[in-house]
């Protein structure tokens, strides 16, 4: 057969298989150019669901008389010239197909005037031969793309789009995703001349919420959390919504790199694996999120409909969103919806308290299962999460996360200098921990028979306590000295260690159940370790100790290790120089036997895992007891002087007898 080059029309009615999908399709190119153009207002008419009509208006800057014929040309744009510019390409078009390919299968007429023309001009074509004819024309600034008959010479294709009202709702949702992207853009949308949907630029956070509620629903709105976060050059911000918000459909899943509409493979998992533990298997999560990165760091030429992109860090990004999404569902799950029992929330007559929807505030699921690992130690992102707790009634009211808990009976004792509201950098981060506080970990981490890493006071010589045992923790009053927590029931009042409180919580996430093993969370690029022939073999001989602990380790030969997996408390740990740590310690403690008991491994971990700031809050305090009472149950070691202690009264009251 003769090699031949293809004609310009044939060729574009091919690229058209890729751009034209679906009357959808021609509105999404049509709609993301007059974005591109700088527009504030677009009108979008339809008819017959796109197949008769399809007109979009803009105000844009509009295109130069002398530049409407080479618009409509195969690889024609005014948005990349150079190899550079596709590099780091911003803006939302850029391969100049999209024109060509719909006047190839439709009769197109673009109208359009910039500013600095008095006279408006239509550029028409039509598939079958695409010449170009210009003639004067009237309209505003800004370009007006119309398009009739789609497909209406490929009647092959044409019968293949579905009924009128199918088509009109892939267009509706299409223009949903493209509201929430550019909240400062007018949309206005009318099929058969009557106007659908209306979108009103925003410029206020009440009016974006309005277009939220617009697009996602009231429900969506009360149940929202607002994320904002910044690491490296990463950013992520936009809304989420609590586990209640949750669906049982993927219809409200919004996501935007650089402002491009996105439906990424990464972004997704990374988003199901912060809800994990949080949805049933048949819920789905609720989102609009926005991530802003560097477009040196991302390619968007990927796919044909660029619905996917390829992240040059691929690791960091995933792992940058789990973690937000996550620490963001834990900090409001333990304000907002406290546990109902014999708690740091209530004491056990209090009554079940409802919110402004009459939703009853019992726990979604288990609070320690699904509470990320952020509080205990510095994060990798600092950065702030705020929720919105919105009612239908009032949509204007937001509060910080930390300030909309329902008011109780607490009196927080600090001294005067620290009553102040800590910054978000404040809030997120800790102190260097002390050289005592060092030396006493360095000590531990050598004694597999260690019970807490916290250094307690030599009690010896004090005397026996009259006070009756402890039975319950009761309810939070304030803290102390910033470590302690005060808790208080009928029984009396006592003080719990935070120190010992944060070992428990991690120890209590670290040992498996009789029934089953920790659930390993695979590492989306398993890590590789060059490590000592001993180390490996060790892995091999207590790799059922180590998948009891939800640890995948494979060896590859003998000096090199594929960590394939870990559970949720070690997913942001520096596996690198933790796992040959533990590797060593387990192939120490375990000697010539094969296997070693996992309370030992699991207490040696929690010893590396656990990390103590200086200065606690009550809401942080609260958020740790809740946890430990769920993961201990009735197993809490309430008779441990290092853990909690009853505070006696008798010599202050005492006092005012004097």
């Amino acid at each position: 057969m003769t090699i031949k080059i293809l004609p310009a029309r044939l060729a574009n009615q091919i690229a058209a298989g890729e751009v034209v999908e679906r009357p959808a399709s021609v509105v999404k190119e049509l709609v993301e150019n007059s974005l591109d153009s700088g527009a504030t207002r677009i009108d979008i008419d339809i008819e017959k669901g796109g197949a008769k009509l399809i007109r979009v208006r803009d105000n844009g800057k509009g295109i130069v008389k002398d530049e409407l014929s080479l618009a409509l040309s195969r690889h024609a744009t005014s948005k990349i010239h150079t190899l550079d510019d596709l590099e780091a390409i911003m803006s939302l078009g850029f391969r100049g197909e999209a024109l060509a390919s719909i006047s190839s299968v439709s009769r197109l007429t673009m109208t359009s005037r910039p500013a600095t023309q008095d006279q408006a001009w239509s550029a028409y074509s039509e598939g079958r031969d695409m010449q170009v004819q210009l003639q004067p024309t009237a309209h505003p600034i800004g370009t007006s793309v119309e398009v009739l008959d789609l497909f209406f010479n490929t009647p092959a294709r044409r019968k293949f789009l579905r009924t009128e009202k199918t088509e009109f709702a892939h267009i509706d949702e299409l223009l949903k995703r493209i509201a929430l992207s550019r909240f400062d853009v007018t949309i206005n949308l009318r099929h058969n001349g009557k106007m659908m949907k209306q979108y009103r630029a925003s410029k206020t956070e009440a009016q974006a919420e309005k277009r939220i509620a617009a697009v996602c629903g009231n429900a969506f709105v009360r149940n929202m959390l607002k994320i904002e976060l910044e690491h490296q050059g990463l950013k992520l911000h936009g809304w989420i919504t609590t586990p209640e918000g949750a669906r049982q459909q993927s219809d409200l899943q919004y996501c935007y790199v650089n402002g491009r509409m996105m439906r990424d493979k990464l972004i997704n998992h990374a988003i199901r694996q912060s809800y994990e533990t949080s949805l049933r298997p048949d819920q789905f999560a609720t989102y609009v999120l926005y991530i802003e990165i560097d477009p040196h760091q991302v390619d968007v030429n990927v796919h044909p409909a660029k619905h996917e992109v390829r992240f040059h860090q691929a690791r960091l990004v995933h792992d940058f969103i789990y973690q937000a999404l996550s620490d963001a569902l834990a900090q409001s799950r333990h304000i907002d919806k406290p546990e109902i029992n014999q708690s740091a929330f209530h004491e056990p007559s209090a009554p079940v308290i409802q919110d402004q929807q009459g939703v009853s505030s019992l726990p979604h699921s288990n609070v320690a299962e699904q509470t990320y690992q952020a509080v205990e130690r510095e994060p990798a992102y600092p950065g702030k999460y705020v929720s919105e707790a919105v009612s239908e009634s009032n949509s204007d009211t937001k509060h910080n996360v930390r300030e909309s808990a329902p008011r109780r009976d607490w009196v927080e004792s600090r001294p005067a200098q620290q009553s102040k509201k800590p910054s978000s950098q404040e809030r997120y981060s800790e102190p260097a921990p002390s050289k005592q506080e060092v030396a006493a970990y360095q000590e531990l981490m050598q004694t597999p028979e260690i019970e807490s890493p916290i250094v307690a006071e030599q009690t010896a010589n004090e005397p026996a306590s009259a006070n009756p045992p402890i039975e319950a923790l009761g309810k939070a009053i304030c803290m102390a000295s910033g470590r302690f927590v005060m808790m208080a029931d009928k029984q009396g009042a006592r003080l719990v260690s935070m120190a010992q409180a944060e070992w428990l919580k991690n120890l209590g996430q670290l040992v498996p159940s009789k029934q089953e093993p920790l659930k390993a969370q695979p590492l989306l690029v398993p890590l590789s370790l060059k490590l000592e022939a001993e180390l490996v073999d060790a892995a091999q001989r207590l790799n059922s100790t180590f998948t009891q602990l939800g640890i995948e380790l494979k060896s590859r030969n003998h000096q090199s290790l594929m960590v394939m997996g870990v559970p949720q408390p070690l997913r942001q740990q520096n596996l690198q120089q933790l796992i040959p740590d533990l590797l060593s310690y387990a192939a120490r403690a375990s000697q010539s036997e094969q296997n070693l008991p996992v309370d030992a491994l699991s207490q040696w971990l929690a010893n590396q895992v656990t990390s103590v700031k200086s200065d606690y809050t009550l809401s942080e305090a609260i958020q740790i007891v809740a946890q430990i009472e769920q993961l201990w149950q009735d197993k809490l070691p309430l008779d441990d002087p290092k853990f909690v202690r009853p505070i006696d009264f008798t010599a202050t009251i005492s006092a005012f007898n004097l």
